[in-house]
């Protein structure tokens, strides 16, 4: 679900929910920024997320914890999984249990296992907004024009040998699953088989939203761990549209949920599109916390 976009820093802050796209609409995930016509160089998201050395050390440190984790809680045989059972709300949340079901983790792939070089490149040249159609065409034609996430190869690695299966969940369209095999398998992080081990936008109902995906694979799996880079890639309940900026991020940042992060769900950095990329002066800065520079300079 990607947005109008904007491409300056002081433009982000100035986002609201009304940029957002309606529910169910056939996109990757997320709202975009992109680079207006006659910028010299990318956005300075871009810059960080697909440039710089900051994005692809925190990436790193975060695979290495996913992994580790991973290891240390197969070997722990776990009562329940990570994935919030039918019923759930933010309040109270419950878990899928485990049982006898083997082990499995769920990663999304835009941005979390794939950079989508050769797509954000394009639409930073051109300086345009999400263009669903354009995005399909890159479905189709983009498979080699992707990176792995730094750090992701080896720990999907690590955790395929301890006898983990891994498994990719995405709003990719499932018109393209085969190029999206190809893309994952490509850049190093396969093996990804369509509606095995990888799940795509239609596999479970038409709209966009994640849970029902989760839910399948947790009627399979122990699902051990799952990494993203929006709240949209653990719940659905994260996008709900009462949510406001201030809610959401009290949400994710207290109990019951600021005891996963680190164990069990684990997010990578994204600073380029999606949900998190919007909010008002009044909805990041708390009025007690806001200062103004006493000489008055401007």
């Amino acid at each position: 679900m990607r947005a109008v976009a904007v491409g300056v820093a002081l433009a982000l802050s100035a986002c609201t929910t009304s940029d957002m796209v309606p529910p169910g609409s056939a996109t990757p995930g997320g709202w975009t920024v992109y680079a207006p016509s006659g910028l010299t160089e990318p956005p300075k998201t871009m810059q960080w997320l697909y440039g710089s050395a900051e994005a692809a050390a925190l990436s790193i440190q975060a695979y290495h914890a996913f992994r580790d984790h991973v290891l240390e809680t197969v070997r722990q045989r776990p009562a329940q999984g990570v994935v919030l059972a039918e019923g759930s709300t933010l309040t109270a949340p419950e878990f899928a249990s485990c049982g006898s079901k083997p082990p499995a983790v769920v990663l999304d792939v835009d941005e979390t296992a794939l950079l989508n070089l050769g797509y954000e490149y394009d639409e930073a040249l051109k300086g345009r907004t999400f263009d669903p159609g354009i995005w399909d065409r890159w479905e189709k034609t983009g498979v080699d024009k992707v990176a792995p996430v730094p750090g992701a190869v080896t720990a999907l690695r690590a955790i395929r040998d301890a006898g983990v299966t891994v498994i990719f969940n995405t709003n990719r369209n499932t018109a393209n699953a085969v190029q999206a095999e190809t893309a994952l398998v490509g850049a190093g992080l396969g093996p990804a088989r369509h509606r095995k081990t990888l799940f795509l936008q239609g596999d479970a109902g038409t709209s966009s939203a994640k849970d029902p995906r989760r839910a399948l694979i947790a009627e399979r799996y122990c699902v051990v761990a799952m990494a993203g880079d929006q709240l949209g890639d653990f719940s659905d309940l994260f996008n709900a549209r009462t949510l406001t900026v201030p809610d959401r991020r009290r949400a994710a940042a207290s109990a019951p949920f600021a005891a996963l992060w680190g164990a069990g769900w684990f997010m990578l950095p994204n600073p380029v599109y999606g949900p998190g990329v919007r909010g008002s002066f009044d909805d990041v800065f708390p009025a007690d916390k806001r200062w103004s520079d006493p000489a008055g300079e401007n």
